[in-house]
């Protein structure tokens, strides 16, 4: 397929700049049928199924960003972290990247330096730092809003562009999805018999990484780290059992199973591990039914992974519709609950119909 195929026009107004208050995001729901309806993210726990396991991701953002001088050049130098590589060596995004030659140091106070040791083909620089960096991001880092929010971050955003339930740190983006929830929702979805799960996918800059190429077939993911514990892979086998509906918050949940699952042979296994994997139109979901997703950009990843799960054509028009409703896209926008199995009173009726 050709990465135009995911194109769409959007107008600069749909794009939230601002977060909404948690819960009260609106929800697109597309039914299996076909249907559409409007609801609010706080409909949950009456649009999922008793039985049904919800599934999240508990990364944490670390505050990723630095600012930092240059010796003899009066222009401010930025630090995007991107993976930690050693005690005090990471890759990293460096802003303008040809100030950055290797040897280069950036201050970035009185008690932390970042060396230049290579720059790598990809773009990518390798730093190496004085001491620990991680011990000063609380004080010198910033919250590492995508490049579509057109704005410098505020002492909000630490908390806002963090789920509720964020405990194990190292992205670099929220699982956004996820920012919707409250404490008190999560606490409805349980008392409607709905079990929750959680899995780790730290979310790297190759959420934001654009597909250049013409053929979708030849851009090439960043690799991400997960981790999926016993209690997860137990709470997944305990709801096939019961034939519930495996519901995943997020595509980066979406990306951690469906992973997890071709690396164990069709089986969900407890551990560690990395993936590359991109889903397009075609692939063959074994793990998740239901997805709950943000709006995505035009011809992404992200998009091309929800149009696989629930079709191109169908996506794309669900689009046009959040468009004309006034929905708020990307990180800070709304939602969309999107299935692909359909509900267990679907299929008891298909069964029973003559």
């Amino acid at each position: 397929m050709l990465t135009r195929d995911f194109d769409f026009e959007l107008p600069a107004a749909s794009i939230a700049q601002e977060a909404a208050p948690r819960g009260e995001s609106r929800l697109l729901v597309l039914d299996r049928e076909g249907a559409d309806r409007h609801a609010q993210v706080a409909d949950l726990p009456r649009l999922l199924l008793p039985g049904d396991l919800l599934v999240l991701n508990d990364t944490r953002v670390i505050p990723a960003r630095l600012f930092g001088r240059r010796a003899g050049w009066p222009g401010k130098m930025e630090l995007l972290l991107v993976e930690r590589l050693g005690e005090r060596e990471w890759d990293a995004l460096v802003k303008p990247g040809r100030r950055a030659k290797p040897g280069t140091m950036i201050e970035l106070d009185e008690n932390l330096v970042a060396e230049v040791i290579l720059k790598r083909e990809d773009g990518r620089h390798l730093l190496r730092f004085s001491e620990p960096v991680e011990p000063h991001l609380e004080r010198l880092g910033h919250v590492p809003l995508p490049p579509y929010i057109h704005r410098p971050d505020t002492p909000e955003d630490r908390e806002r562009y963090q789920t509720v339930y964020a405990r194990s740190p190292g992205a670099v983006a929220a699982p956004t999805a996820g920012l919707h929830f409250t404490e008190s929702l999560l606490e409805e979805i349980a008392a409607a018999g709905i079990e929750i799960a959680r899995v780790t996918l730290h979310v790297g800059i190759g959420t934001f990484k654009p597909v250049t190429a013409e053929r979708i077939e030849d851009h090439r993911m960043e690799r991400e780290r997960y981790e999926i514990g016993a209690e997860a892979t137990e709470a997944i086998r305990r709801a096939r059992d019961r034939d519930g509906r495996i519901v995943a918050v997020g595509t980066t949940v979406v990306r951690t199973l469906e992973s997890a699952v071709l690396a164990g042979g069709g089986e969900v296994l407890p551990g560690a591990g990395s993936t590359e994997i991109f889903i397009t139109p075609g692939f063959q979901f074994q793990v998740v039914d239901v997805l709950l997703t943000n709006f995505h950009l035009p011809g992404s990843t992200l998009l091309m992974l929800v149009s696989a799960f629930a079709g191109r054509e169908r996506i794309l028009a669900a689009y046009e519709e959040a468009i004309r409703e006034g929905y708020r896209f990307y990180s800070y926008g709304d939602a969309m609950l999107v299935e692909r199995r359909p509900t267990r009173a679907t299929r008891l009726a298909s069964t029973a119909a003559p």
